[in-house]
């Protein structure tokens, strides 16, 4: 097993930028990929797609741990899997929850998604977009599941406009929290394959002082988003989202290869529509984790279709791409999903392998 600091299975990759051989703003023209732990436990879950940092100790969580979400069971079945797994930064794996049971509704079941936040409370919350075959002709709208700090289930969170939750962030107050949800269901499975712009982003704020969080309001702040089903990625539409300083929420707009942003997001009681364009085509390929980077405000995303993360500045302009991963056909095809930024790197889980890995700070 792989640790933050040591050398198996790192990866010296090139990056190809804006002035060649490095990108604009001192990102390093070399990077080092380590592989930090496998994603699988003990059931056989795969196909790793939320990934999200522990903020502090308390019960089952660790500070600076990462807990990761698994979409697909062992028989390797998109919208089954039922287990997040929990990461050291040196490589420790354990399975933080195995969801069996839920103690509400949640139409279809679980199948948990890249929607994954830790409250600063102790609170994990996780999207679930199930199915009965892996396939979408059995996909349903499913839920936001709600644990506690030892990885069990207190409550669900349904609602007729949470359907195929897919992505999501929060602003945490400690006391409250906005989670921002997209989702990808809405009119996918009824357009047999075809595109059909109805994709939402929902604002969902959190009451955190009871026994469990309770849901305020819901306001939906996005509409109109490509999606369509797919036979490979089960569905895609609009997927990574994260929040801005100024209050922008960055949405990556998968079909239309693009980065939007929905103004005032935090605040506004209607739909901004797409929102509006950061960055459009160039290196964006199917754009679905999306993160911003530390310090810079630069907006990290990693494509579905060759495996290529981009750093695209808050003006959008794209600063420059590298490979994350060599494997599939074509190259990174439908390997990465999650990002997660933080001081010692970028972290990201590769569905090809099964694993969560880390770009060193600097390197990206």
């Amino acid at each position: 097993m792989s640790k933050l600091n040591g050398v198996i299975g790192a990866l010296a990759l090139t990056l190809t930028g804006a002035s060649g051989s490095m990108f604009a703003g001192g990102v390093p023209a070399r990077a080092t990929i380590t592989t930090i732990a496998s994603t699988v436990p003990y059931n056989g879950d795969v196909n790793p797609y939320g990934v999200a940092l522990v903020p502090q100790t308390t019960g089952k969580l660790t500070k600076n741990h990462i807990l990761v979400s698994n979409f697909n069971n062992s028989a390797n079945l998109q919208g089954t899997g039922t287990t997040i797994m929990d990461i050291s930064p040196e490589g420790a794996a354990s399975v933080f929850a195995h969801i069996s049971w839920l103690p509400g509704s949640c139409p279809g079941g679980v199948g948990l998604t890249t929607a994954l936040v830790v409250l600063r409370a102790g609170w994990v919350v996780v999207g679930s977009l199930p199915t009965t075959d892996g396939t979408s002709a059995t996909a349903q709208a499913g839920c936001l599941i709600v644990l506690n700090s030892w990885g069990t289930v207190v409550e669900t969170i349904t609602d007729s406009t949470i359907n195929g939750p897919w992505d999501m962030t929060a602003l945490d107050s400690g006391y409250s929290a906005d989670l921002f949800v997209t989702n990808v269901l809405n009119g996918t499975v009824a357009g047999g394959g075809y595109v059909v712009n109805e994709g939402t982003v929902l604002r969902i704020a959190l009451g955190l002082n009871g026994s469990v969080p309770a849901v305020q309001s819901i306001t939906t702040i996005g509409s109109g988003f490509a999606e369509r089903t797919d036979p490979a990625a089960l569905v895609i539409g609009p997927t990574g989202v994260a929040l801005a300083q100024n209050g922008d929420l960055y949405v990556a707009d998968s079909l239309n290869n693009r980065i939007a942003a929905i103004p005032n997001a935090v605040n506004r009681y209607s739909s901004a529509g797409t929102g509006t364009t950061v960055s459009e085509g160039g290196a964006l390929n199917d754009p679905l984790g999306l993160a911003i980077q530390p310090g810079t405000g630069n907006i990290v995303t990693a494509n579905g279709n060759n495996g290529l993360v981009v750093v695209t500045s808050a003006s959008g302009y794209q600063l420059g791409k590298f490979l994350l991963d060599k494997t599939g056909n074509p190259p990174g095809a439908g390997t990465l999903f999650g990002l997660l930024p933080t001081a010692a790197g970028l972290f990201f889980v590769d569905d090809g392998s099964n694993t969560l890995n880390v770009v060193a700070s600097g390197g990206y």
